[in-house]
């Protein structure tokens, strides 16, 4: 696995993580959501340095000029709900990617806040036989929804490589990727946090993304 951490480097993303994390900042939901969106063009830049391009030759209006383009877009996957404002920031990079989507959410036992268990209950995508996917989901806590989407995704056919971005990770996450994913992936994250609290929250993180994007829910 590669680890891309864009907080060990300077760049503009510094200043979008920032107000992510502010809480005056936050109850701004569409701030909220334009600043996910923000961090995910940047990492989808950042993605897109990895990618292999070919040379092709395109007309000009003073004759013929020989550029550099993506043969092959990579396909585009998110979380939902949290997932769509930053999946937004890549579609904006990637914007004639084919795009697919999962719904998963946490299913908290009756009476018990800590112990909970993912439920997917929506999934659409392309074929992903021999592409390269981007996964995108903007916290990447214990690492059971990715996990999950992954496998519920396996349908759809094994992709050449998997790009999986978050704006914010947890050790704990991170870790248990490492432990699990056979198949070849890179990690992109905007910040790393020190650890995750005993209900699974990232500490300092930000607090719920999905919430804080488009409104608590019951």
């Amino acid at each position: 696995m590669g680890l891309h951490d864009l907080s060990q480097e300077a760049s503009i993303a510094h200043h979008f993580i920032a107000e992510l994390r502010d809480t005056s900042i936050q109850q701004d939901p569409m701030r909220f959501r334009y600043n996910l969106a923000r961090l995910g063009e940047v990492l989808a830049y950042e993605i897109s340095k990895t990618l292999a391009y070919q040379a092709v030759t395109v007309p000009t209006v003073l004759g013929k000029a020989s550029v550099q383009q993506l043969p092959q877009l990579p396909i585009l996957l998110t979380v939902l709900r949290a997932g769509l404002p930053f999946f937004e920031g890549f579609q904006r990079i990637f914007d004639r990617s084919e795009c697919g989507f999962v719904g998963a959410y946490r299913a908290h036992q009756a009476g018990d806040e800590e112990a909970f268990t993912i439920d997917l209950g929506y999934r659409a995508a392309p074929s992903l036989a021999g592409k390269d996917v981007i996964l995108i989901d903007p916290m990447l806590a214990t690492g059971q929804s990715l996990l999950a989407a992954m496998e519920t995704l396996a349908d759809f056919g094994t992709p050449t490589h998997w790009h999986i971005a978050a704006a914010i990770a947890a050790p704990e996450g991170i870790e248990r990727l490492q432990q699990e994913i056979k198949a070849p992936f890179t990690l992109w994250v905007g910040a790393v946090d020190d650890h995750l609290n005993n209900k699974a929250y990232i500490v300092p993180g930000l607090g719920d993304a999905g919430d804080l994007a488009y409104g608590s829910k019951q």
